[in-house]
């Protein structure tokens, strides 16, 4: 794993690198059962260099919690490694990663599914489900559903933990989510 944290650190695979503080690996044991895929770093994540550490890595913390599960246990880690925003005075607001982004990624993805070799992938939205799923998976009408990557690894599909951060209905989906949660650990050979 640190080779290719080593690596990821040199990328040039699109223009994103141009832009973030730096690549954001993922992190956690290289023998973890359970491997949470989320869309790209955030702001917090590009400065600190490690994922989800900002307000939905915060909320993610919670809801593993709340579900029984030790963040210590999983490998974290997102579809896109560079943080893509746009400038707002001097606030860096998200902006959602592009197709070209997501292919440009995707062999960094799929080498630390490769050494990690998860028994369940958790895919956290939209986005990491278009990398691993592909442009038809839509998580709203899956949502809980176990379901294989194409590789056949065990996977399940949620929404991001960002998307419960913004929610004016944020009891409901933080629930929501933890009980999503909870059905992936049910899915764990």
């Amino acid at each position: 794993m640190k080779k290719l944290t080593a690596a990821l650190s040199t990328c040039r695979g699109c223009d994103l690198y141009e832009y973030a503080d730096q690549a954001v690996p993922g992190e956690g044991p290289a023998s973890a059962r359970m491997v949470l895929v989320g869309e790209q770093p955030g702001d917090v994540e590009d400065h600190e260099g490690r994922a989800f550490v900002g307000p939905a890595g915060r909320l993610l913390d919670k809801a593993l919690a709340e579900a029984g599960i030790e963040r210590s246990e999983v490998y974290l880690t997102n579809a896109v490694k560079h943080f893509r925003f746009e400038r707002q005075g001097k606030r860096r607001i998200h902006k959602t990663p592009a197709v070209g982004h997501i292919v440009a990624c995707k062999p960094w993805l799929v080498r630390e599914l490769e050494l990690v070799e998860p028994s369940l992938v958790v895919v956290l939205g939209a986005v990491a489900a278009r990398a691993l799923l592909g442009t038809g998976f839509k998580v709203t009408e899956r949502r809980g559903e176990a379901v294989e990557l194409p590789d056949g690894t065990a996977a399940m599909a949620t929404v991001h933990p960002s998307s419960v951060v913004r929610s004016r209905a944020y009891r409901r989906d933080f629930e929501l989510f933890v009980r999503d949660l909870r059905t992936a650990v049910s899915l764990l050979p």
